[in-house]
């Protein structure tokens, strides 16, 4: 009788503990997920233009140039900016990549916040005038 109640008690601990460890490695997974959310994976950002946006994948620094219209002759539709990743498919991490304007219309400043490397974005109707330069 006594070993069988020993049994008993060493069961009932071996599945408490790794219940807890369930939990932990939820709890653990939660935040992971809540801490990807935080930074959302694409942002718009609006250009002096009142018709186009930049439209940036925060995770890799892929950029389209985002054109809408309220008549039916105008354009609307999205070019591409920067349509290769600055950083491996391992490295993304949402909000990783942020635009911040400067004084020239057309330029932009792409600052990858985890290294520190700056890029001039520069978005224009014209295809040739269209580029991301490495600062």
């Amino acid at each position: 009788m006594t070993r069988n109640f020993i049994l008993i008690i060493l069961l009932t601990l071996f599945v408490l503990s790794l219940q807890g460890q369930t939990l932990q490695n939820s709890a653990s997974t939660t935040k992971q997920v809540e801490k990807q959310v935080e930074a959302p994976i694409y942002q718009l950002f609006p250009t002096e233009n009142y018709w186009t946006f930049i439209k940036l994948d925060t995770r890799n620094g892929k950029m389209w140039q985002v054109h809408f219209t309220i008549s039916e002759d105008g354009y609307e539709g999205e070019l591409v900016l920067n349509a290769d990743s600055l950083v491996l498919t391992t490295e993304e991490v949402s909000g990783r990549f942020i635009l911040y304007p400067t004084k020239n219309t057309y330029n932009f400043l792409l600052l990858d916040q985890m290294n520190g490397k700056t890029y001039q974005v520069q978005w224009n109707s014209a295809k040739e005038k269209r580029f991301v330069s490495r600062i």
